[in-house]
């Protein structure tokens, strides 16, 4: 690298690291973020059940089936029944650990055939969300609010964020490269040095897109902090 040239990727560090500090983010947006492949799985109906509601179902606390592919979440081998006011739904999967408070995640589509009005939230804000019906072969539970449509999100390790020049609560475009692209806005990046990378899309959003197993998306746009979910 001749002197010329030295001069130029230095001005260009110090252009980068000045803007840097004057940048009230802390962030500096002239070094382009990382646009590498970001996993994207599909998040079936399931549900979460406090302690309290799987001892009420099955006469004992929820068993361990497989990992999944978030750290320390495993498929129960518990199943159960969704009862709406118009449908029911059997052999509905049950994921672990045990929550503070029961929820039930599905689709606008399930929402629909069980006739629910599911709202769309992150999840663990059921506040004012609808009720419904929970049964097993041995029990039966009544939840006077916690099912939602989930809300699409990114899983990301601290690591992640800063390669991808993102925050925990920012929002973000995702393009899927699929046989049938298309650009899911207002996505929200989760981070945590408990997480793995992935966004979590719902049936809905899988099959509106051709989503297969593999699938990898790439975020297009950044928006920010300021949009709560």
């Amino acid at each position: 690298m001749n002197e010329q040239a030295m001069k130029e990727v230095v001005a260009q560090i110090l252009s980068c690291v000045l803007k840097e500090m004057a940048s009230p983010s802390g962030q500096c947006h002239s070094c382009a973020p990382e646009d590498g492949p970001v996993p994207v799985e599909l998040s079936a109906r399931h549900v979460h059940l406090s302690e309290k509601d799987a001892i009420a179902l099955f006469g004992a606390p929820l068993t361990h089936a497989r990992d999944l592919s978030q750290p320390g979440q495993f498929l129960c081998k518990e199943r159960v029944r969704l009862i709406g006011p118009k449908g029911v739904m059997d052999n509905v999967a049950i994921l672990g650990p045990s929550r503070g408070k029961s929820q039930v995640e599905i689709s606008k589509t399930d929402a629909r055939a069980l006739g629910v009005d599911a709202p769309v939230r992150q999840s663990g804000d059921v506040a004012g969300s609808p009720g419904i019906l929970l049964s097993s072969a041995t029990g039966l539970v009544g939840l006077e609010e916690g099912v939602i449509v989930a809300a699409r999100h990114i899983h990301m390790a601290p690591e992640d964020a800063a390669r991808f020049g993102v925050s925990d609560k920012d929002m973000v475009s995702v393009r899927l490269g699929t046989e049938r692209p298309v650009v899911f806005e207002d996505v929200l990046v989760r981070v945590s040095d408990k997480f793995k990378l992935a966004m979590h899309i719902d049936a809905d959003e899988g099959n509106a897109s051709g989503w297969k197993k593999g699938v990898d998306g790439v975020i297009v746009a950044r928006s920010g902090q300021g949009h709560e979910h």
